[in-house]
């Protein structure tokens, strides 16, 4: 998982390809300032993150107004329970 605030700017992953390639789940936070960042456009960042990355999965996420945090927070427990059942099987396995 990375975040990439929406203030950092629109190429960023071009930046950094690797820390992106990476991970399996892009944070776009701070969501609630775009009303103010009329020279940010998310089509851009999801452009730029489709070149990085396979299959990108973005969460808007915003502190602010709680945007997204019940879907990025769904993807941790799913994650967390994915762990646990490869823990178990590999348990068993042994």
């Amino acid at each position: 998982m990375v975040a990439l605030s929406v203030t950092e700017g629109e190429d960023k992953p071009l930046k950094y390809p690797v820390m992106f390639r990476k991970a399996d789940l892009v944070l776009l936070t701070k969501v609630d300032l775009l009303p103010h960042l009329p020279q940010v456009r998310i089509e851009a960042i999801e452009e730029a993150l489709a070149q990085t990355m396979p299959e990108p999965e973005i969460i808007p996420l915003s502190a602010v107004s709680g945007e997204g945090v019940e879907r990025w927070v769904a993807w941790l427990e799913a994650r967390a329970a994915a762990q646990t059942d490869h823990s178990d099987l590999a348990a068993a396995e042994a």
